[in-house]
């Protein structure tokens, strides 16, 4: 995430060659990739810790 926000920070600085803010850009585009993979992968695994109404706790997906 550090390098993804220092990339877009660089572009929106403008003081960067073209072909400098392609190669940022492409960068950004990965490590954009690879962090929604990661947060979907974690939010595949999140569980809600919840009480039925006999008492009982149940592990349910979060929606």
């Amino acid at each position: 995430m550090k390098r993804l926000e220092k990339i877009v920070e660089s572009l929106e600085q403008g003081k960067v060659t073209l072909d400098d803010a392609v190669d940022l850009y492409e960068e950004g585009i990965r490590l954009s990739k690879l962090c929604s993979e990661k947060l979907k992968s974690v939010e595949l695994r999140i569980k809600k810790l919840t009480k039925d109404m006999d008492g009982q706790f149940q592990l349910l997906d979060l929606e």
